[in-house]
C-alpha cells in the first residue's frame, strides 16, 4: 500500500477512535501507529522507531514532570492566590468578563511561548471561577489553546525560531512583520472569548452576588483543609522572584528547559518546605497529575517515531507538495500557509520546518516568492498546532481541567482553524504574505 494513504487513513482512524471516544487519547497513541506499522509491512523495525520516538519525547517528558512539579509547589505555597484575588474583583459573577479575563491572562502568561506555564497559571487562576460560576471547562480549555496558539508564534517559543534557522533567514525579516498578524490573532481570541462568554450569560446568567473565598479557591483546586498548612504567605515575593528569574530563563534560553524546570523545582522545593517529610507529602500529592501527562507525552513518541520511521510523513508530505500545480505557483505562500495548518498538526514541528519547509521555499523562490514570506507563511497554522496530538503540554490542559481528549478536540478545533484563517486573511490584505 502506498505510504502516504497509511499514513492519511492512520490519522483519520486516530481521530475517529478519539473524538468517538471508542478509545481513550493514552490507547489511541499506542495502538493505532503499531497496528498500522505491522500492516505496512514493518515488522523488522517497528521497535527500533518506537523506541526512536520515546527518545526523541524523553526531554519533553522530564520538562512537564518537573513543571508541574515546580508550579505545584507554587500552587501549594499560594502563590496566584493574589491574581485570583484581582480576577475575582473584576470580573464580577459576569461571564463575559471572566472569558476576556481569561485571554488576557493567558495571552500575557503566554509571552514566554511555553504551553506548560501558560496552562498551569491560567488553570489554576481561572478554573476556581468557572466552577464556582457552572461554567464550561470546554470554554477555558478553547481560549487558553486560542491564546497559546497566537503567542506560539514568538522567536523563542519554537517555531518562527525553526524557520528562521532552517531558511538561514533573521528574526527581524520574519518576526517583526508578523507582529500585527499576532496582534489580530489575539483580537479574533478576544472575539471568541466574546461570543463564548456571552452564551454562558444567556445561560446561567451574571451573579453579581458571587464571591469567592480563598477556602473555595482551595476547593476548587482539588486542595482540602489540610492543604492550609502549606499556604506561605510570607515567601510570596521570594517566590515570585523565583518564577520571574525561571521564566526569563527560559525565554533566554540560559540552560535547556528540563534542566532549568528540574533546578527550579528543588530550589522551590528547599526554599518553601525545608523539611523532607512534607517534600515526601508534595511530591505525593503531584504524583498523579504528573504520571496522566507523561504517560500521553511518551505514548505520543510511539505515534511520533512509527510516523518517522516507517517514512509515512516523508510520503504524507511529498504527496501535498505534489499536487500544487504550476499554475498555482505565484500563491505559494498562501498555499503554505493552509497547508501549515495540516502539516503542524500531522507532524511535529521538526520534521516540518527542517525538512518541508525548504522544499516549499525552494519551490516557491522559482515563482519570484522570497524565503521571507514563506517562512512567515509557515508558521500561521500555530492555533491548530496545539491541538495536534504530539503537541505534549495540550495532555495537561486536559488533565488539569479533567475533561475528555477527544471532546476537546472536536470542539476547539473549528475555533483554531478559524484562528489559522483569519490571521492569514489579515496577513495577505497587509501584505506580510502574497495572494
Amino acid at each position: 500500500m502506498n505510504l502516504a494513504i497509511l499514513g492519511f487513513i492512520m490519522i483519520i482512524v486516530f481521530m475517529v477512535l478519539i473524538m468517538s471516544r471508542k478509545m481513550s487519547a493514552l490507547v489511541a497513541l499506542i495502538v493505532v501507529p503499531v497496528v498500522f506499522g505491522l500492516i505496512g509491512g514493518f515488522y523488522s523495525s517497528l521497535g527500533k522507531d518506537i523506541l526512536e520516538g520515546l527518545t526523541t519525547v524523553a526531554p519533553t517528558g522530564i520538562m512537564l514532570i518537573f513543571a508541574i512539579l515546580y508550579f505545584g509547589v507554587m500552587i501549594d505555597a499560594g502563590l496566584f492566590n493574589p491574581i485570583i484575588r484581582i480576577i475575582m474583583k473584576g470580573v464580577k459573577g459576569d461571564p463575559v468578563k471572566i472569558t476576556i479575563g481569561t485571554v488576557a491572562l493567558a495571552s500575557i502568561v503566554a509571552l514566554d511561548g511555553d504551553g506548560t506555564t501558560t496552562f498551569i497559571i491560567t488553570v489554576t487562576a481561572m478554573m476556581p471561577l468557572y466552577k464556582k460560576m457552572g461554567m464550561n471547562l470546554y470554554i477555558l480549555s478553547t481560549l487558553a489553546l486560542l491564546s497559546i496558539g497566537v503567542m506560539n508564534m514568538t522567536p523563542w517559543g519554537g517555531p518562527t525560531a525553526r524557520a528562521i534557522s532552517s531558511l538561514q533567514l533573521t528574526t527581524e525579516e520574519v518576526f517583526t512583520p508578523i507582529i500585527p498578524v499576532m496582534v489580530a490573532g489575539i483580537l479574533f481570541a478576544f472575539f471568541a472569548a466574546y461570543v463564548l462568554g456571552t452564551r454562558e450569560r444567556k445561560r446561567i446568567g451574571i451573579q453579581n452576588n458571587l464571591s469567592l473565598t480563598l477556602d473555595e479557591m482551595n476547593n476548587a483546586n482539588g486542595t482540602d483543609e489540610d492543604d492550609k498548612e502549606l499556604l506561605r504567605p510570607k515567601l510570596t515575593i521570594i517566590n515570585a522572584v523565583l518564577t520571574i528569574a525561571l521564566l526569563v530563563a527560559l525565554i533566554t534560553s540560559f540552560l535547556p528547559i528540563p534542566v532549568l524546570f528540574m533546578l527550579g523545582f528543588a530550589v522551590a522545593l528547599i526554599i518553601n518546605y525545608p523539611h523532607l517529610n512534607i517534600q515526601s507529602e508534595i511530591i505525593k500529592r503531584h504524583a498523579g497529575n504528573v504520571l496522566a501527562v507523561v504517560s500521553l507525552v511518551f505514548a505520543s513518541g510511539v505515534f511520533t517515531g512509527v510516523m518517522s520511521g516507517t517514512k509515512m510523513v516523508d510520503a504524507m508530505a511529498g504527496s501535498l507538495v505534489n499536487i500544487v500545480p504550476d499554475a498555482m505557483g505565484n500563491h505559494f505562500a498562501l498555499i503554505t500557509a493552509v497547508l501549515s495548518m495540516p502539516f503542524t498538526y500531522f507532524m511535529a514541528n521538526d520534521p516540518f520546518y527542517y525538512g518541508i519547509l525548504p522544499i516549499l521555499a525552494e519551490s516557491a523562490h522559482q515563482f519570484g516568492i522570497s524565503k521571507a514570506m514563506m517562512a512567515r507563511a509557515s508558521i500561521l497554522g500555530q492555533p491548530l498546532h496545539v491541538l495536534s496530538p504530539l503537541y505534549a503540554a495540550g495532555y495537561l490542559l486536559v488533565g488539569m481541567l479533567g475533561i475528555d481528549y477527544g471532546t476537546n478536540q472536536k470542539i476547539v478545533m473549528k475555533w483554531a482553524i478559524g484562528s489559522s484563517l483569519f490571521m492569514i486573511l489579515v496577513a495577505g490584505l497587509i501584505g506580510i504574505i502574497a495572494f
